[in-house]
C-alpha cells in the first residue's frame, strides 16, 4: 500500500511506494499537455528524489499519457526565446534519462509530440492497448524541441521518425511495440501494475549497476567500437568492485540467489 499521496498544485501527483516513487502528470482536462511549469516541476522531482528511492514510475492521469506541448503557451516567441525554451526542455528530459535511478513510463491514449519526446527519455516504456504515437510538428510548421531528434531515432530509426513528421503517420500500440516505441504491451488499465512489478525488480538491483546501465550504455552506443569497449571495461571493473556486487556474487555462488528464468 502507498505510504503517502501528495497532489502537486502545478499538475504533478507524487506517491511513495517504498523504494519506488510514482510521478503522475495531472492535467487530464488538457490531455496532460506539457506546460513550462509542468516540465519544470518534473525536472525538480527527478533531480531531488527522496532518500532510498531506487526507481521511478511515470504515468499520466485521465485518458492520455501526454498530448505534447501546451500550444496555448507557444505565443509569438523570438528565435532566441525559442532556443532557450527548447534548452529548458532538454535539461528536464536529460534529468530523467541521466538521473539517479531508472524511470519506467506507463503509456496510454495520446503519446504525441512532446509526450513522445518525454516517453523516449525514460528507460522502460510500458504501453497499454489504447496508446497511440504521433509527431504532428510537421503539420503545424514546427520541429521537435524536447530532444526527440536525438532519442526517437535510436528507438525506431530516422526514416520512421521522418515519415511521422512529414506525413502525420500515427502508430498504434501494437505497431509501437513492434518498432521499438515500447518494450511491453499490456491491456488497458494494467499498465501501472506492470510498471510497479518491473520497478520492484529494478529497485532490487545494486544501485551502482543500475546507474551504470542508464548512464554508460547510451554513451557507449554513441562511441566508436574501440572507445566503447574500453569504457565498458572501466564500467565493468567499477561495478564488480562495489561491495553490493560482491555480496550478490557470493550469494549466487553459494546458491542463495535466484537463477535466470523466464518469469
Amino acid at each position: 500500500m502507498p505510504t503517502s499521496s501528495v497532489p502537486d498544485q502545478e499538475s504533478i501527483q507524487v506517491e511513495h511506494r517504498g523504494a519506488v516513487l510514482h510521478l503522475r502528470l495531472n492535467r487530464p482536462a488538457k490531455r496532460n499537455a506539457l506546460s513550462d511549469a509542468l516540465v519544470g516541476r518534473l525536472q525538480a522531482a527527478v533531480a531531488d528524489l527522496p532518500e532510498g528511492t531506487r526507481a521511478v514510475v511515470l504515468s499520466g492521469a485521465g485518458e492520455h499519457f501526454s498530448a505534447g506541448l501546451d500550444l496555448g503557451e507557444l505565443g509569438e516567441r523570438s528565435v532566441a526565446e525559442g532556443v532557450m525554451h527548447s534548452r529548458m526542455w532538454h535539461a528536464a528530459f536529460e534529468a530523467i534519462e541521466f538521473g539517479r535511478v531508472p524511470v519506467i513510463s506507463v503509456l496510454h491514449g495520446a503519446v504525441v509530440g512532446g509526450g513522445l519526446e518525454l516517453a523516449s527519455a525514460t528507460h522502460i516504456r510500458i504501453a497499454e492497448r489504447s496508446a497511440f504515437y504521433g509527431l504532428p510538428e510537421g503539420q503545424r510548421g514546427l520541429f521537435v524541441g524536447g530532444g526527440g531528434s536525438a532519442r526517437i531515432p535510436r528507438l525506431i530509426g530516422a526514416a520512421r521518425m521522418a515519415d511521422m513528421m512529414l506525413t502525420g503517420r500515427v502508430y498504434d500500440a501494437v505497431e509501437g511495440l513492434a518498432i521499438g516505441l515500447s518494450q511491453y504491451l499490456v491491456d488497458d488499465g494494467a499498465g501501472l501494475a506492470k510498471a510497479f512489478e518491473l520497478a520492484a525488480k529494478v529497485a532490487a538491483n545494486a544501485p551502482l549497476s543500475n546507474f551504470a546501465v542508464i548512464h554508460a550504455l547510451p554513451r557507449i552506443a554513441d562511441m566508436g567500437r574501440s572507445e566503447g569497449l574500453f569504457t565498458e571495461s572501466l564500467m565493468a571493473a567499477i561495478a564488480q568492485g562495489d561491495d553490493a556486487a560482491k555480496s550478490r556474487m557470493r550469494a549466487f555462488l553459494e546458491g542463495k540467489a535466484n537463477k535466470v528464468n523466464r518469469s
